[in-house]
């Protein structure tokens, strides 16, 4: 039987289906839940999921260039926290002390306090190399009702910097 954290549990959300709400008081800073699943090779899960329609609804969490985090498999609580553009916690990477990329974890972390009730949220920082056309926009919509949303999950493509910076 999966443990249950004392702090955070699953139910409905007016965001998006299921999403992950405080029980109990969590403190700014605190390290609320590891994001759990399988790690696999990004190859072997494009070619997983290849047949699949894509829904803009994911359990896949990329930990570097060569590895992501498939909670569709062992997965835990963390993968219902929904994505906000107005979020209350963010996704922490730790990487593994001798380097071993595939053994690097995330963990949620509070960006503020969080009151009982209310719900958990990071920004899912989803950037692809495909132009963001209104169909896939549409795709990966963000409907966290926050006054600044974007309506879209998808973030603005990174550019490369020109020159040295210090």
């Amino acid at each position: 039987m999966p443990k249950k954290s004392r702090k955070i549990e699953r139910r409905q959300s007016s965001i998006h289906g299921n999403g992950v709400f405080a029980t109990a008081p969590i403190a700014k800073g605190e390290k609320i839940v590891r994001y759990k699943g399988k790690v696999r090779r990004h190859e072997e899960v494009d070619e997983e999921y290849a047949g699949f329609d894509e829904t803009g609804h994911t359990f896949l969490f990329s930990l570097n260039e060569e590895w992501v985090i498939d909670a569709n498999i062992d997965g835990n609580v963390a993968r219902w926290i929904n994505h906000s553009c107005n979020p209350n916690c963010e996704a922490v990477q730790e990487e593994h002390p001798k380097g071993k990329k595939h053994k690097d974890k995330v963990f949620i972390h509070a960006l503020r306090d969080i009151a009982p009730g209310e719900e958990l949220s990071y920004n899912y920082g989803i950037v692809l190399d495909e132009p963001h056309t209104p169909a896939l926009k549409r795709l990966w919509a963000c409907h966290c009702g926050s006054a600044n949303c974007t309506g879209t999950m998808l973030q603005p493509k990174r550019r490369p910097r020109s020159g040295n910076r210090r």
